[in-house]
C-alpha cells in the first residue's frame, strides 16, 4: 500500500508537469504539430535513460522511492495514449505525411533520447 500511494503522489506530479508542458506548447506553437506531447516523450525518454545509470552506478533508493520516480513521475510525465491519440487525429485529418513524421520522429527520437541520457550518464559517473 505505501509504494502504491508513492506512485500516485509521483503520477499526480508527472500529469502536472505534462499538462503544463502541453499548456506552454500550445501557447507557442501553431496548432498544427502536437508539440507537447513529442516533448514530454522524448524529455521523458531522456530523463529515464539519465535516472537508469544513476541507478545503476551511484544511488540505490528505496523500492518505494524507484516506484515514484519511474512509474510515477515519468510515467505520469509520458504519455502513450495522447501520443496515439494524436497520431490518429492527424491521419483523419488527411495529414498523413505529418502523421508518419510524428510516429515515426518520436518513436525513434525518443529511443535515441533515451540512449543519450544513459551513454552521456554513464560517461559523466565512469
Amino acid at each position: 500500500m505505501k509504494t502504491l500511494l508513492f506512485v500516485a503522489l509521483g503520477g499526480a506530479l508527472g500529469a502536472s508537469c505534462r499538462y503544463g508542458v502541453g499548456v506552454a506548447a500550445a501557447h507557442f506553437g501553431n496548432g498544427q504539430f502536437p508539440w507537447g506531447t513529442f516533448f514530454v516523450n522524448v524529455a521523458g525518454s531522456f530523463a529515464l535513460g539519465v535516472l537508469a545509470a544513476v541507478l545503476t552506478f551511484s544511488w540505490s533508493p528505496s523500492h518505494e522511492m524507484r516506484a515514484f520516480i519511474v512509474v510515477g513521475v515519468l510515467g505520469g510525465f509520458t504519455t502513450f495514449s495522447a501520443f496515439s491519440f494524436e497520431v490518429v487525429l492527424l491521419i483523419e485529418r488527411d495529414r498523413l505525411e505529418l502523421a508518419a513524421i510524428y510516429l515515426l520522429g518520436t518513436v525513434a527520437i525518443s529511443v535515441v533520447g533515451l540512449f543519450a541520457g544513459l551513454r552521456l550518464t554513464r560517461m559523466v559517473l565512469t
